[in-house]
């Protein structure tokens, strides 16, 4: 049998700047070795004065390294934390009028900080995880994701496994974290007052003491590896307007199959081949975008009537 319980207490109380957060966790959690503390990132924030005046979007904007995807007043940015969220995770709930809280400065940073501090002072040895709310691509709702994390496996790799039928798993890997997130949330809920959380039944997760492990920042995949950098219509408009700044959002480069594929599928021909070059027939106003939008170099040939013999060769302008 495998069991795994949750508790979440009542009685916090309001946070401030300069609290002690490995004290409360200690009164009301009591936690033990092999347990997940997990604590909200609004109340890390708080404790570490990341509380400020002025307007949201302001904060928005002073968080954000590139816009994703703007629909109405939405923006899903990348924040300089790496993190792919809505508002870059600026929060105007639950603090005083004119005031938002901002996310932790380092959350797998502060994670550790916790983390020894439980250890030095009760002699436990706890995974620990900073936590926050967030939408999913494709599904509706929302719910909470590890941003910090430290003495915890935040991935339990399957790769190289077998399943009961005998077949190898390849890319199978749990982000355990967001799953211990989420069931924290299910206890503490969103109006319960209720920031720290205690889960017990994974000990198998929680790494040996002096080792905190890769961090919540193992779970942030790569700009090159992402396939989803920017919103349908920003892409359009990014790979339009040809801005340097942008590219990051498209991924690496096209490899060449792809860039087959891609040259085939706008120009309605396959391209010619010509060394490390791909030539075809486009209108040159299409040249650019799509060059930006491949992460390619391009050229124009002769002309021919309002088609234009463009050459392609892979490598960033």
């Amino acid at each position: 049998m495998s069991r795994v319980s949750a508790y979440s207490p009542d009685g916090i109380g309001e946070v401030t700047a300069g609290a002690d957060l490995a004290a409360l966790v200690l009164e009301h959690l009591s936690p033990a070795d092999g347990d997940v503390v997990l604590v909200t990132s609004k109340v890390v924030s708080k404790a570490e004065g990341r509380v400020v005046g002025g307007d949201r979007e302001d904060a928005i904007t002073a968080e954000t390294v590139r816009l994703v995807a703007l629909k109405g007043p939405t923006r899903i940015v990348r924040t300089r934390h790496g993190l792919t969220m809505a508002a870059a995770g600026v929060d105007a709930s639950n603090v005083a009028p004119g005031c938002v809280v901002l996310l932790p400065e380092d959350p797998d940073g502060s994670a550790r900080a916790l983390r020894a501090a439980l250890l030095d002072r009760a002699g436990v040895n706890v995974g620990v995880l900073v936590t926050d709310t967030a939408g999913r691509a494709w599904r509706e709702g929302q719910t909470d994701i590890a941003v910090g994390a430290a003495g915890l496996q935040v991935l339990e790799e399957y790769a190289g496994r077998h399943d009961a039928y005998g077949n190898e798993l390849a890319v199978t890997a749990p982000a355990v974290a967001d799953e211990l997130a989420g069931l924290a949330e299910l206890v503490s809920g969103k109006l319960g007052g209720r920031p720290l959380t205690l889960v017990s039944g994974r000990s198998d997760l929680v790494l040996p003491t002096g080792d905190h492990g890769p961090g919540a920042q193992a779970l942030i995949r790569a700009e090159s590896a992402d396939l989803f950098g920017l919103g349908a219509r920003e892409a359009v408009l990014a790979a339009l307007a040809g801005e340097p700044g942008s590219r990051s959002g498209f991924g690496a480069p096209a490899g060449r199959d792809e860039a087959v594929q891609a040259l085939t599928r706008v120009a309605g021909a396959p391209p010619t081949v010509e060394g490390d070059s791909l030539v075809v027939s486009l209108p040159v106003e299409v040249a650019a975008p799509l060059a930006h939008a491949l992460g390619w170099t391009w050229e124009t040939g002769v002309a021919a009537d309002d088609r234009v013999g463009v050459r392609f060769r892979p490598g960033t302008t």
